[in-house]
């Protein structure tokens, strides 16, 4: 799967603290969902199918 980043609008959860390590997503087109680590914004990214997206919010939501 190839998808462009380029003009990915990256977000933090609003539960992050200022200054810790934290995982950033963004919606993308086709409503896939990118997760990538915020203290390396220009390396890998893992990229949700919508299910995929959905399982897993479910299952954090589950196991707090």
């Amino acid at each position: 799967m190839n998808i462009d980043l380029s003009a990915a609008q990256w977000f933090k959860s609003s539960r992050s603290q200022t200054g810790r390590d934290c995982v950033e997503v963004a919606h993308l087109d086709g409503g896939m969902v990118g997760v990538r680590d915020s203290k390396n914004p220009t390396g890998p990214a893992l990229i949700f199918t919508p299910g995929e997206w959905d399982a897993f919010v479910a299952n954090v939501n589950h196991h707090p």
